[in-house]
């Protein structure tokens, strides 16, 4: 399969949070389990369905133990038998914060 990312994704054993925000619907977190994230996006499995092209807000906890506040738009989603895998895409994300996942991408090359 051909890699169709810009940057490096990195694995992290972290949670986010997420609540859609295009819904008058009461608000409500979910945790998911982080796969992969890279400057531009994060993948993610999750117990719930979530919509394509919907956006949530996020909170990524990262390896420093660092939240990193983004909004999110669900690009993809393949079904699982124990839930769901997605890719998401990053909107809205402070370059300062984008800076940090680059570096961990540096240093975690570095240490290939």
């Amino acid at each position: 399969m051909e890699e169709r990312r810009k940057n490096k994704r990195l694995e992290l054993t972290s949670r986010l949070l997420i609540k859609r925000l295009d819904q008058e619907t009461e608000a409500r977190e979910v945790n998911i389990e982080v796969v992969d994230v890279s400057k531009t996006g994060v993948g993610f499995r999750c117990g719930e369905m979530l919509e394509i092209g919907s956006v949530y807000e996020s909170f990524l906890t990262i390896w420093t133990k660092e939240v990193l506040h983004a909004f999110i738009e669900i690009i993809r989603m393949e079904k699982k038998e124990d839930g769901f895998v997605y890719g998401a895409i990053f909107i809205g994300m402070s370059e300062t914060e984008a800076s940090r996942i680059e570096t961990y991408s540096t240093i975690e090359n570095m240490n290939e």
